[in-house]
């Protein structure tokens, strides 16, 4: 609403313009009609650059006004030389067109680069950081990050870029049915987030023209607003990690959390599938840890009583090797 208030009256300023200027030559009202038209193409050329991104444009900006700095540094430099009027003054206007051109790509093409332009310095204390957490795809689809945010495990504002949020929405109109179902869970699960007043989300807008995967764009983008990235991605931890950026692995955090076992420890477990050696078999512990028991095959669907013989730490979690008791 406020947005067709400001237009209609740029619209209705143009016209009155317009008609006191025509007023002066007696055509008052060609004038006014002159001063619509043109207010009509401000708005459209307005309306035209709604996806231009305000980090876009104040590169621009800045390469302009670097390649008009630099168009005069040269024009000095040459009218220094025994040159006519009329060159000097058509090197002036070659050398402002080709630079201003030259700086407007280059800042647009390095827009990532400028974070420390006037436009993006926070004018805040030095010991205070703003907390802004990055969430993946896989983050979002696995369902957690609720439940866990609202530990207060981690804080801060949850941003979900763009990117990101068109991936989950390429996944849920996948032909095939596995990629469908987790894009529909993982939009399900955003619009729950968003209508929960504990938890603070925003979606960020923001158009990046950066090419790449969507891992890539993550780590240039949390490097850019110094955030944290949460995900359950082993080699997008990896190769964030790598660049120097904080990852929160949400399967760290779980297996972080879980129950410590030390060897000699007695557990009661129910046997409930065989393992991948003979006479082995399986048994979980409450929270999720995998159990290997030895020589029980022959007691599948018993509960028994078991003593750990060791502990294994892997990528995907622990495994706890054991043995029967008697």
């Amino acid at each position: 609403m406020t947005l067709l208030f400001i237009r209609v009256f740029f619209f209705l300023i143009f016209s009155i313009i317009g008609f006191y200027i025509g007023s002066i030559s007696e055509r008052a009202i060609y004038g006014a009609l002159i001063g619509s038209f043109f207010a009509v193409l401000l708005i459209l050329a307005e309306m035209s650059m709604r996806r231009v991104s305000v980090r876009g444009l104040s590169s621009m900006v800045f390469g302009l006004l670097l390649g008009v700095f630099m168009a005069k540094l040269i024009s000095d430099i040459l009218s220094l030389l025994p040159l006519g009027e009329y060159v000097k003054s058509v090197s002036r206007v070659i050398l402002t067109l080709l630079f201003s051109y030259l700086g407007a790509v280059m800042a647009l093409r390095g827009k990532d680069e400028f974070h420390l332009i006037v436009p993006y310095v926070r004018f805040k204390r030095q010991d205070v950081k703003e907390d802004v957490v990055l969430l993946d795809t896989s983050a979002i689809i696995d369902g957690r990050i609720p439940d866990i945010y609202k530990t207060n495990f981690f804080t801060g504002r949850l941003v979900v870029p763009r990117f990101v949020l068109e991936e989950i929405q390429k996944l849920s109109d996948s032909k095939d049915e596995i990629k469908r179902q987790r894009g529909r869970r993982g939009m399900e699960i955003l619009r729950a987030m968003q209508k929960d007043p504990e938890m603070d989300l925003r979606i960020q807008e923001e158009d990046d023209s950066a090419v790449g995967p969507v891992d890539t764009k993550l780590v240039s983008l949390a490097k850019l607003m110094d955030a944290r990235i949460v995900t359950t991605d082993y080699n997008l931890s990896r190769v964030a990690s790598i660049q120097g950026v904080v990852v929160l692995n949400i399967n760290d955090l779980v297996n972080a959390a879980k129950m410590v076992y030390f060897n000699g420890e007695e557990l009661d477990v129910r046997l409930v599938k065989e393992g991948k050696e003979p006479d082995q078999a399986v048994a979980y512990t409450d929270d999720g840890t995998m159990i290997v028991v030895s020589d029980a095959r022959r007691m599948l669907g018993q509960r028994k009583a078991v003593l750990v013989s060791s502990v294994l730490q892997t990528q995907g979690g622990r495994i706890i090797f054991a043995k029967l008791k008697n």
